[in-house]
């Protein structure tokens, strides 16, 4: 049987050209980066080298580039780092009801710790307006983090305006990029953002490596403590294969954007009408014009998702009902729930996230089998009716 995956918003298989380049990195560049000798200056200057492609992909100087740990530590260090550095300018903080929880629960933290957090809800659509965020700033705000593109509906934020908002009212504006790097343009000049995460694994790169963003001047106070690493923004000997497969992904993902973004729109079109014409009750959560088009989140009304997950594993097919990251949660998508997707409706929500490796024949195949599972999982439903 062959086995589809389409849930690469969740993380992606790395490309056989990033491995090999991680490969060398281990065998070559064993040193450690601090270290003054011949050995760790070659270790350095394979840093300094990923620095600068990661940096060129981004429009921003290399000196704006800092590794982190992830999209997780990224987003941390962005929030936690923002408001503890300003905290004397003012301790309020504004975010959104759709963030990953990366980003809401640093927001929580901080208000455990003498920090007032606002957030900004979404339209049905699940977007977060300019105007909206315009109205929740104090002359206390100083940090303000909304994503890019969402990771369950892929739901694309409008950034630019946004830190235009912020840039007038004199607070910093962060932003989540991780589902938009690779995937759409995003280049941190254009965008006028003060800092920016970024996480390999979600553009065939390796786990366990990201980074920030952090536009020249912007201070931050640091989360890991030790060692000068990193311009001592955060402490520990940096991960030079890691990094230098983070830099390798990006570069090829860069290369196949244009085409991957004109590719992935067919396919998921072809993919949302054709489930729609072949299965009565099936509702696209988010926007279908402003996403990103390799996500389509779908409710299968009177389906409970972990059911059709499950149904749709026994087929050979990888699917998730929202983020990885809370995955196994009994309870309904934060992000549905601040859309006013009602709790039934946002708990037969599948996920499906397209990728490079993702063929029109597998999406046939899909939607081949998903009449039959949603037909027998409505059968054992107690609740089911049709729409009127």
């Amino acid at each position: 049987m062959e086995h589809i995956y389409l849930d690469y918003n969740s993380t992606t298989p790395m490309e056989a050209a990033v491995i090999e380049e991680m490969r060398r990195a281990m065998a070559d560049n064993y040193g450690n980066p601090s270290s003054v000798h011949s050995i760790g200056a070659k270790a350095k200057a394979a840093l300094e080298s990923a620095r600068e492609r990661i940096a060129a992909s981004l429009g921003a100087d290399p000196l704006e580039v800092y590794f982190t740990s992830g999209g997780t530590e990224a987003d941390n260090l962005a929030l936690k780092g923002a408001a503890l550095m300003n905290r004397g300018k003012g301790t309020h903080l504004i975010t959104s009801t759709i963030e990953h929880h990366a980003v809401l629960e640093s927001a929580h933290y901080l208000e455990k710790n003498g920090f007032e957090a606002t957030y900004v809800g979404c339209d049905r659509e699940g977007v977060v307006s300019a105007e909206a965020l315009r109205q929740a700033i104090k002359p206390q705000t100083t940090v303000v983090s909304i994503m890019m593109a969402n990771n369950e509906t892929g739901v694309i934020q409008p950034v630019r305006e946004m830190a235009a908002v912020c840039r007038e009212a004199g607070a910093l504006f962060h932003t989540d990029a991780v589902q938009a790097v690779g995937k759409i343009p995003v280049r941190v000049t254009d965008l006028g953002v003060d800092l920016l995460s970024l996480s390999a694994h979600k553009f065939y790169g390796p786990k366990g490596v990201g980074a920030l963003y952090v536009r020249q001047g912007v201070r931050l106070t640091p989360l890991v403590h030790g060692g000068s690493h990193e311009r001592r923004k955060r402490a520990g000997t940096e991960n030079i294969p890691g990094i230098v497969g983070m830099a390798a992904a990006l570069d090829i993902a860069m290369a196949k954007q244009q085409s991957e973004h004109a590719r992935m729109t067919e396919l998921s079109e072809y993919f949302i009408t054709q489930v729609q014409s072949r299965i009565e009750d099936v509702h696209l959560n988010g926007s279908r014009e402003k996403r990103v088009p390799s996500t389509v989140n779908l409710s299968f009304n009177g389906a409970e998702g972990e059911s059709i997950i499950l149904s749709l594993d026994l087929k050979g097919i990888a699917v998730s009902s929202g983020s990885a990251c809370t995955s196994g949660s009994l309870e309904a998508s934060h992000v549905l729930s601040a859309m006013g997707v009602d709790v039934i409706r946002a708990q037969g929500s599948i996920r499906f996230s397209l990728g490079r490796g993702t063929t029109k024949g597998q999406i046939d195949y899909t939607i081949s089998v998903l009449p039959e599972i949603i037909a027998r999982l409505r059968s054992m439903s107690a609740t089911y009716h049709k729409d009127a």
